[in-house]
């Protein structure tokens, strides 16, 4: 509940901020927002907008959103060791240390987030601590460092702006078409109910096909991550740990977080699932 309620305390804070800017923008270009060039503008800002807003806010949401505590001094051998190898992890790989954090769940995960190389976030769950050896929870941690180091929080950022960006702008232009043909030419186009009706319809329905390109790209930057884990630490403890994780329960980690252990759908669910089938995973690292 905690999660939702911040999920939608974030998005409306996210609206009222792109809608100030959007209205100075308009403003200042002179741009009718009934317009193609005006369309442009509002998709632009609402998909890429929204995306980036999202990205910066990522850390703060992920710490808030899993009660996340950060180790600054280490209080733990455990603490110790997850510093100490993450910090290792980093410099291998070439980035700036993340900060290291535990959430306390029952599940078996870790997730990576942040809105660059440079200043971003690893956290692992209780249950992964509890129920991995040392190996497989080091090959977790590379799993999550390589998503950082191949920039794949900014990547899909980018992505999922572009898909916005063409889901808002063709869902109002065949919102205004549709409203233009049902209402009189006496009626302003792009302002009736009609107009807002289909312009949520259309959304809705590219939306979902907007999430299945998404997912795609999202599925191939964990076959890289895992890659690069195997890099770090040894393509053997990589299968291990992912052959561990399969006994697991479906995480609930989601957006931003690049969750570790999220379970792939079966048939039409898998092309919206984030993540490949872990047998798949375990075949490529082999």
């Amino acid at each position: 509940m905690k999660r939702v309620f911040l999920f939608l305390l974030t998005n409306l804070a996210v609206m009222l901020v792109l809608g100030i800017v959007l209205s100075i923008v308009m403003s200042v270009l002179g741009i009718s927002h009934r317009s193609l060039g005006g369309i442009l503008v509002i998709s632009t800002v609402f998909g890429f907008g929204g995306s980036f807003i999202s990205l910066f806010m990522s850390k703060w949401m992920a710490k808030k959103s899993t009660g996340a505590h950060v180790i600054e001094q280490p209080r733990s051998e455990t603490e110790q060791w997850l510093v100490s190898t993450v910090a290792a992890q980093a410099k291998k790989a070439g980035i700036a240390m993340p900060e290291v954090a535990i959430y306390d769940s029952p599940e078996m995960n870790a997730f990576a987030t942040g809105p660059s190389k440079n200043n971003s976030l690893v956290a692992v769950s209780t249950g992964l601590l509890h129920n991995m050896n040392q190996d497989q929870a080091e090959a977790v941690l590379a799993h999550e460092v390589s998503h950082i180091a191949n920039g794949d929080m900014v990547t899909l950022t980018l992505i999922q702006g572009v898909v916005n960006t063409f889901v808002i702008f063709m869902a109002k232009v065949l919102a205004g078409i549709v409203d233009n043909f049902l209402n009189s030419d006496e009626e302003e186009g792009g302002s009736s109910w009609t107009y807002f009706l289909f312009d949520m319809i259309f959304q809705m329905l590219f939306g979902v096909l907007a999430s299945v390109i998404v997912a795609y790209y999202s599925r191939k930057r964990e076959f890289s991550a895992d890659a690069g884990a195997a890099k770090l630490v040894g393509a053997d403890k990589m299968r291990s740990a992912l052959e561990r994780l399969k006994q697991n329960h479906p995480s609930q980690l989601e957006g931003s977080m690049m969750a570790f252990g999220i379970a792939s759908g079966k048939g039409v669910a898998e092309l919206f699932s984030s993540h490949p089938p872990l047998d798949d995973r375990i075949n490529a690292l082999r």
